[in-house]
């Protein structure tokens, strides 16, 4: 019963967010998802509806490292989504949380893409 009224908050607290955070061409949109096992983070258009850059722990460099949904494991996705949107020559963009509280995991996979040369 606790996990879905969890999982109905955080939904809420993402409507919520969507309403205000859109990503255009010259700034997309950086989103962030938690699962139970898994993270994942991607760069959006929303203007065209297109992921331009992402990366999570389903991929085969990092499902070989036995990943784990941390806050050491959401740095290294931070780091490889942001280095994969300098590539496409993304320096600024808007972060959703998607609806997850700013702490943690959150707050470590939005410094690592800090680090990694994102602006936001």
């Amino acid at each position: 019963m606790a996990k879905n009224i969890k999982k109905a908050s955080i939904q809420m607290r993402h409507k919520r967010i969507r309403k205000v955070v859109s990503g255009t061409q010259e700034r997309p949109r950086l989103a962030v998802h938690f699962s139970g096992k898994h993270i994942y983070a991607q760069v959006i258009d929303d203007s065209v509806g297109k992921t331009i850059a992402s990366a999570n722990t389903t991929e085969a460099g990092l499902k070989a490292q036995k990943p784990r949904a941390n806050a050491a494991t959401a740095t290294t996705v931070g780091k490889l989504v942001a280095e994969r949107a300098k590539a496409k020559n993304i320096d600024k963009v808007v972060f959703d949380r998607g609806g997850f509280i700013y702490h943690g995991k959150v707050k470590a996979l939005a410094d690592a893409a800090r680090e990694g040369g994102l602006q936001f």
